[in-house]
């Protein structure tokens, strides 16, 4: 593709986001490029290209693409604001500069996107480290609750593990549970699933243990029945978090990982 491009362009929106080793929550066959004016003549279908071709881009593998800041706004701007969440989330481990995103955000002289892509930079978090833990922190956001604390340690008589979400004033726990741990041969041939989900056993009764109550749990099945999970997560709180909390309107209904 960019050998067969011959005017001047870089990789963008997710196609530099997948360039850049980032996550995304669904995967096109449509290539985003950033040129400098609009092309003449046939379009192909599965080529989106946009018009400003930045004064400065990255390379990574060799090929041209917008900076991993630029990167993050263009999706912000223009992805539903769970698929924006994921690639930022992510960027932000890879070194993401959070002041110079916002502040290209301040910049951008058309409305279209900003409430949304404004929404995106308000709740990325680094502390995700799947895309499945960004799915379940928007929807308890998306529920009005309050934001939980990534990666939350809890020291046990095993250990120190670490849980996905925790809301530690109300005492809930909350995890994503990739089922492809527990099957034999999934990180390499010797893997032995069973073991692991013997180890993920005695994991949960230490936290169970030290804590006092367990870790209320979904897998990527759930994902197909938003509303089960927020009934699922809402429940664990307390009678009066529950009161308060006001759907937030500006996000959507999550879809499934496409």
């Amino acid at each position: 593709m960019h050998a067969q491009v011959r005017a001047p362009h870089v990789f963008s929106h997710a196609t530099a986001a997948l360039i850049w080793g980032l996550r995304l929550w669904a995967v096109s066959d449509v290539t985003h490029l950033r040129q400098r004016s609009k092309p003449g003549g046939d379009r192909a279908a599965d080529i989106a290209r946009h018009v400003g071709l930045p004064a400065q881009h990255g390379i990574v593998d060799g090929l041209p693409v917008t900076s991993l800041e630029q990167t993050v706004l263009d999706c912000a701007l223009t992805m539903p604001v769970l698929d924006a969440l994921v690639v930022a989330d992510a960027a932000l481990g890879q070194g993401l500069r959070e002041r110079e995103v916002r502040q290209r955000l301040a910049d951008v002289r058309k409305p279209n996107g900003t409430a949304r892509a404004a929404c995106v930079l308000g709740l990325m978090d680094g502390g995700s480290q799947s895309a499945w833990e960004t799915w379940l922190r928007y929807v308890a956001a998306r529920l009005g609750l309050p934001r939980p604390v990534l990666q939350y340690p809890v020291a046990t008589h095993l250990g120190v593990y670490r849980i996905d979400l925790a809301w530690p004033e109300q005492r809930v726990l909350a995890e994503f549970d990739g089922q492809v741990k527990y099957t034999d041969g999934a990180f390499g041939r010797g893997y032995d699933g069973r073991r692991a989900l013997v180890e993920e056993k005695r994991r949960e009764d230490a936290i169970a243990e030290a804590l006092g109550v367990r870790p209320v749990r979904f897998m990527a099945v759930d994902a197909r029945d938003p509303e089960a999970v927020a009934r699922r997560l809402l429940a664990r709180f307390p009678p009066d978090v529950r009161a308060a909390a006001r759907p937030d309107r500006r996000l959507p209904r999550p879809t499934p990982p496409r």
